[in-house]
């Protein structure tokens, strides 16, 4: 799908901005990826809660086929085809990708900075590396 297309599509939820990637495009709204086009299909951003919601108006998770096989990436689901006709309800959708979207760069950012490597070395207990030599000088 091209990238006015996509556009259009999203209109009644806002600007979106779609960056080529694999192939395929990734459809970004406030700086976070909040849906996936590949071979012309659109997939929303979701969590646990949300794909069961797009799983019971017929949706599935995006898949693609790898060397190994078969991959499924269960955080992206296919757009309902109903939505695909109705702005508002595309639009509604929308926002719930890009809430979930956004918690995810959110936990994502905790992580880098609130996991095992957060704080100073001497706050995780490790002494801090020596100064490295340098070339010539005395040992």
């Amino acid at each position: 799908m091209d990238a006015d297309t996509i556009a259009d599509l999203f209109s009644a939820f806002g600007a979106v901005r779609v960056k080529r990637m694999f192939g395929g495009g990734g459809v970004y709204a406030e700086g976070v990826m909040i849906a996936l086009d590949a071979d012309d299909i659109l997939y929303l951003k979701a969590d646990a809660s949300f794909a069961a919601e797009l799983e019971a108006r017929g949706s599935h998770p995006f898949s693609y086929e790898a060397k190994t096989g078969r991959r499924t990436i269960t955080s992206y689901w296919r757009l309902p085809e109903a939505a695909m006709d109705d702005p508002e309800d595309l639009a509604t959708l929308a926002r719930r990708a890009l809430v979930i979207a956004r918690a995810a760069e959110a936990a994502k950012a905790g992580k880098s900075k609130g996991g095992k490597a957060s704080g100073t070395r001497a706050e995780r207990g490790k002494p801090a590396p020596s100064a490295p030599r340098r070339r010539g000088a005395p040992k």
